[in-house]
């Protein structure tokens, strides 16, 4: 310590003698540039730009009173304190993290409620976003860590009481001479030190600091303000000034006259009278351009350079009058790239080394900031407007947009407006476009989602791929429904890709179409003007795989859905929504068990005594179940089976009345009956989301353990989750079947009738039996319990009338019996 002693008498003493120093100066005094340093150098041979500011002089006279310096620093310093760090490895092509690491010990103390014993990582910075905008020399943070090296505390210090000490062998900084509120001087070795700092162009031991630039600028705004209160104290001027002839006023009088001219504000405004000379009178108003608004123009362009030196536009701190909507939005944004997202990048650059890890990085999460949304939305607008023009497709507008592409034909094709004819990208994509069957004949426009043509156009069933069987539906189901929406994050296979796996596995295997659809592929390979050899074949095949009434004797054409048609279509159903209910199971599971859910919540495991990240409040039960995304994924795979469904019904019921080609009056009530039909998925989809998510926030009042609510949410599912699939399937096929059919029938004509046909069995309700056996033309509405009912399952009836319905309806053309 005896060398600290005679330390300042030693620079004092080797201090360059004198010397030619070039000086700048300037005609005003009290600013904040540096005006007395013109190229000498301080006691280590190195450029002393920083030496001389004065922070404590910069805090009070600038910070604590020049309003727009003060705004600037809190604007710019509360995102730097309001947004969290993160650290993660990768980026993907959004500019993501791909692996966000959510435990490490410099995020403990960082975002963490205790930076150091006074501070919390919010407080702290905050302190050192302010440090780096008002000192010249920059901003110093002393980290502490433990025997094992793990971070533990981060302190700011004074940066009036630092000084950076060269290496005189070479190294850039031998080590940092710290001066203690008492006087006590600490050496600090350089990696104990992160020294955060705008980067001076050519004295590496200095910064920049925005008053350098804007100091003139401060003190005008401030000797304004000081004018112009002094100017409101003092100045006497009267409002106005009466002369009077003096020749008969006496001295008395005259004194009495001038005491009107007093100082103060008090007498500002008043009219007052003068002597003037022999019989004369004048008025003079002083009042008409007054000398203070010279105050208003100085303060308004004060103000201006401050927040420009800053880079804050005055729209960013609070007052956006005199923009448009879009202007202050602009300005916002521009505040964000140019000022705010360099301020982050400096300060959370400072501490890289500190990640033990270098694939790792650090940044501040800007996922939350609007304004940063900015451009991403114009580009999504942008991209849809070429879409709609049918100059990009589904998929590229998607990549875009930031999300997956489909990867589908129908995705990566053009479409043209205004018609929205697919144009095809690929040659194999030209069949299931419905541009080009599979033999190189032209098909016809439109078709099913999933089956050719547009599908922005109504539901066309004759567009089938395969046989056109139920068993081709089940089996293309399967397919389908087997599989998982995609890869868990990161490419690996996680629970939710096990538990596909598994459900997958489970289902049975689809059933293999038998004569009836050899017949069908040959009478639709093979059309013929009328009622054929391939028809008739067709008539046998049905007979052998129905359980129809026996019609032999009906004096017309005749056509019954069946309980195999039933069967199939909900054996389709069903196994699409087993797998995605394994799926969820998985999905929901890994949720509970994720730290980034767990993080703040009263289920966070601490890692040891000093993990903070826990809390006392409950998961959010929402984001664990995800279900509008869940329910939007089961609408879009419903759809794809029911409008197969809906196909295989089409056909057969417009063959079975002697019309080759189906109607395409049928398409659009088609269409409807199997939005009905998904719609009505919906509502049993959403009522078992809203139990688990009963069961789940009930639970959390009576257990702070997470399996137990892991261990819930498996009961849930191997308890609720099969009758709600078994209920989801059998509405939608009723549903699908039944209001296929009776488009199709009400498509072909009115001369056609339909009887309602019950099971007959005890699961039938007394209100649908009361119904069965009644016989009415088509599209005729049926009154069961006082409800209009176009068929059973229709989705407009109540859902006491509808749900687990298995009735179907027996078409015949009018004039046989139906019995």
């Amino acid at each position: 310590m005896a060398r600290r002693r005679w330390l300042p008498a030693l620079r004092s003493l080797i201090t360059p003698g004198p010397q030619p120093d070039e000086e700048k100066t300037i005609t005003w005094t009290g600013g904040y540039t540096s005006t007395t340093y013109a190229g000498v150098t301080n006691i280590w041979g190195t450029e002393g730009r920083a030496d001389g500011w004065d922070l404590g002089r910069v805090v009070t006279e600038g910070y604590e009173r020049v309003i727009w310096v003060y705004k600037a620093i809190d604007t710019i310093g509360k995102h730097a304190s309001r947004l969290p760090l993160e650290i993660g490895r990768g980026l993907t092509e959004d500019g993501e993290f791909e692996e966000v690491i959510e435990d490490h010990p410099l995020l403990r103390v960082l975002n963490g409620p205790h930076a150091n014993p006074l501070e919390s990582g919010a407080q702290f910075r905050r302190r050192l976003s302010a440090q780096i905008l008002l000192s010249k020399r920059g901003a110093f943070v002393e980290v502490t860590r433990s025997n094992r090296g793990t971070i533990t505390r981060l302190d700011l210090l004074p940066p009036d009481r630092i000084i950076p000490v060269p290496d005189d062998k070479g190294e850039y900084i031998k080590h940092y001479e710290f001066t203690t509120l008492y006087g006590k001087v600490r050496e600090l070795e350089p990696e104990r030190v992160r020294w955060i700092r705008e980067p001076h162009p050519t004295d590496p031991f200095s910064g920049q600091t925005p008053l350098e630039a804007a100091g003139i600028s401060i003190e005008l705004d401030h000797l304004s303000r000081q004018y112009n209160v002094a100017f409101i104290k003092n100045d006497a001027r009267p409002g106005g000034i009466v002369a009077v002839d003096t020749n008969s006023l006496t001295n008395e009088d005259m004194d009495r006259l001038e005491q009107r001219f007093l100082p103060g504000s008090q007498f500002a405004g008043h009219v007052s009278v003068v002597g003037a000379g022999q019989g004369g009178m004048d008025y003079v108003d002083l009042a008409a351009r007054p000398r203070e608004m010279a105050y208003e123009h100085a303060a308004q362009n004060a103000k201006l350079e401050i927040l420009a030196a800053f880079g804050v536009p005055e729209s960013v701190t609070g007052n956006a009058s005199g923009r448009t909507f879009d202007n202050a939005e602009q300005e916002e944004y521009g505040f964000w790239i140019h000022t705010e997202l360099g301020h982050l990048s400096l300060i959370s650059d400072a501490f890289a080394a500190d990640l033990g890890d270098i694939d790792l990085s650090i940044r501040y999460d800007t996922s939350t900031v609007q304004a940063l949304e900015l451009p991403r939305r114009k580009r999504r607008e942008e991209a849809r407007a070429e879409f709609e023009a049918g100059l990009i497709s589904i998929d590229e507008y998607r990549r875009r947009a930031g999300l997956p592409a489909y990867e589908n034909p129908h995705s990566r094709a053009l479409w043209i407006s205004p018609q929205k004819a697919p144009v095809p990208l690929r040659k194999e994509d030209a069949a299931a476009l419905g541009i080009q069957s599979g033999d190189g004949t032209q098909a016809p426009p439109g078709g099913m989602p999933g089956m050719g043509g547009d599908p922005n156009a109504p539901i066309d069933p004759t567009q089938q791929q395969g046989d056109g069987s139920a068993a081709d539906a089940v089996a293309q189901a399967r397919a389908e429904g087997g599989q998982p929406a995609g890869p868990a994050p990161g490419g690996e296979a996680g629970p939710a890709a096990a538990a596909v796996s598994d459900a997958r596995s489970d289902a049975a295997q689809p059933a293999i179409p038998g004569e009836a659809a050899a017949a069908v592929a040959d009478a639709r390979t093979n059309p013929t003007p009328g009622p054929g050899p391939a028809a008739a074949a067709v008539e046998d095949a049905r007979d052998l795989q129905t359980k129809a009434l026996d019609t032999a004797n009906a004096p017309g054409p005749q056509f019954e859905v069946t309980d195999d048609d039933f069967d199939r279509a909900q054996e389709a159903v069903a196994l699409a929504l087993d797998a995605l209910f394994a799926r969820q199971e998985g999905v929901i599971t890994a949720r509970l068990r994720s730290p980034k859910q767990r993080k703040g919540t009263k289920y966070w495991r601490a890692q040891g005594p000093e993990d903070s990240r826990g809390g006392d409040t409950p998961l959010d039960v929402d984001r664990v179940l995800g279900a509008d995304r869940w329910v939007e994924e089961i609408n879009s795979t419903l759809a794809r089976v029911l409008a197969r469904v809906a196909g295989v019904v089409f056909k057969r019921t417009a063959e079975a009345f002697g019309a080759p080609t189906p109607p395409a009056a049928a398409s659009q009530r088609i269409t409807a009956a199997v939005l009905d039909a998904v719609a009505a998925a919906d509502n049993i989809a959403r009522g078992f989301l809203d139990n688990v998510a009963t069961l789940l926030t009930q639970s959390q009042d009576v257990t702070d353990d997470i399996d137990d609510l892991v261990a819930l949410v498996r009961t849930a599912f191997s308890d609720m989750a099969a009758k709600t699939s078994g209920d989801m399937a059998e509405m939608a096929a009723v549903a699908t079947v039944n209001g296929t059919a009776e488009a199709t029938a009400a498509a072909l004509g009115p001369a056609i009738v339909r009887t309602w046909v019950t099971r007959g069995d005890d699961r039938v309700r007394p209100a649908h039996e009361a119904v069965g056996g009644t016989t009415l033309p088509v599209a005729t509405p049926f009154d069961v319990d006082g409800y209009p009912m176009r068929f059973p399952g229709d989705q407009l009836a109540p859902l006491r009338l509808t749900i687990n319905c298995r009735c179907r309806l027996r078409y015949r053309a009018d004039g046989g019996d139906g019995s």
